[in-house]
């Protein structure tokens, strides 16, 4: 198949609409469903991540793509209790595979933001996977495989109208890529830069200079998400996850602080208090989620007053403080943060290091790199220059 029709194009006024392929034949093959354009965008973009991922760490990847960025992006690393109890995954009736595991991660880290996600896997989906996407609000899926079980679940999804894409793994893509932009014809390179190459931390100019290997894992991790994460974008990692994406902002420490505060809310769902907040039997996942980010934040008053209460918990509970919220904080450390381009500040570290981050890479090469380094070394924080920039658009 050289072409596939769609139904419009970004907007329903957009007509007509198509991929297509100008030499060879499409390396997609659509199994349930019927995708459309921003699918297309999302399903494609985030399958070259969880590829690039599996590649640099051997383990297998997943990715929850939102408008043509990630919301989340983890490898298969196993679920503690903790996390299996704030991704909701603990009453899953088979035992969780790597590939499973991956998708819980990445689908766990920002369930606000990856509400009616795109979902790309590296390996093929099994059943434990189909069962996890099966109760999520979900556009779609993109992986190389599907196991009989895991394809029955997912055809079943949505009435049978849940888009389910597999893909060619051994597609490689034209090394030159073009794009239009006002009847203009745009060319590059493809962005083939190895993100796994020991020289990313050959220029360490800290006095930290010390990286564990599960720190460079999450560096590899954050670099690779934001390679395809649009731009300006920050990225923040923990334990082979990724705990907080700021993209698409135009100032890089709007970025910095809104992916912090995308870690920060991931770290105080696993608060004692938040963890056995006394819900309703039978809310519904997308109402929990959206009470839970709510009495995290400082508006908890919104599902706290009452006659708002009732509607989500069997009791009233009481809010987290500030003081509270900031000591639970303070507790979280061994983040590492990649940028995708230069800290012009330090006060990028000084944001970071509030939400526990320790390791960062960057590009480097701003005028105030002198300023960044000694906020670095402030802080003990080890960083290094990657001398790499990640934009993408």
């Amino acid at each position: 198949m050289k072409e596939l029709q769609l139904k419009y194009g970004c907007n329903p006024n957009q007509k007509p609409s198509r991929i297509y392929m100008e030499e060879g034949e499409l390396p997609i093959t659509v199994l349930c469903g019927r995708p459309g354009y921003i699918n297309f965008l999302d399903a494609l973009n985030s399958w070259q991540l969880v590829r690039e991922l599996k590649a640099a760490t051997g383990l297998p990847a997943a990715a929850s793509f939102k408008h043509v960025s990630p919301a989340g992006a983890a490898v298969g690393l196993p679920l503690n209790e903790t996390l299996s109890r704030i991704y909701f995954v603990d009453d899953i009736r088979v035992p969780l595979s790597p590939i499973a595991c991956a998708y819980a991660r990445a689908r766990g880290a920002d369930r606000m933001s990856s509400y009616g996600d795109f979902i790309a896997l590296s390996d093929t989906c099994d059943e434990a996977t189909a069962l996890l996407i099966k109760r999520e609000v979900s556009d779609g899926i993109i992986a190389p495989g599907y196991t009989p079980e895991a394809l029955e679940i997912l055809r079943e999804k949505r009435k049978g109208t849940y888009n389910v894409i597999q893909m060619d793994p051994s597609y490689r893509p034209a090394p030159i890529e073009r794009k239009q932009c006002f009847g203009i014809t745009f060319e590059q390179g493809r962005n083939e830069v190895c993100l796994s190459d020991p020289a990313l931390f050959e220029n360490i100019p800290t006095q930290n200079k010390e990286f564990p290997e599960e720190a460079r894992r999450d560096l590899m991790i954050a670099l690779i998400t934001l390679k395809y994460t649009q731009s300006n974008s920050v990225c923040y990692v923990k334990d082979g996850q990724a705990i907080g994406i700021g993209a698409g902002q135009q100032s890089r420490i709007h970025c910095t602080r809104l992916a912090g505060s995308k870690a920060d809310i991931w770290w105080l769902r696993q608060h004692p208090q938040v963890m056995n907040l006394p819900f309703v039997p039978g809310i519904r996942r997308a109402d929990r989620d959206n009470t839970i980010d709510i009495y995290i934040s400082d508006d908890y008053m919104d599902v706290l007053q009452d006659g708002e209460w009732q509607k989500f918990f069997t009791k009233k509970p009481e809010p987290l403080t500030r003081e509270q919220k900031r000591e639970w904080i303070a507790q979280n450390t061994g983040v590492s943060l990649g940028s995708d381009a230069f800290f012009p500040f330090g006060d990028n570290v000084e944001r970071a290091h509030k939400s526990g981050v320790q390791y960062i890479a960057q590009a480097g090469g701003s005028v105030r790199d002198d300023n960044v380094i000694e906020t670095c070394d402030k802080y003990g924080i080890a960083m290094t220059f990657t001398n790499i920039r990640l934009f993408h658009h």
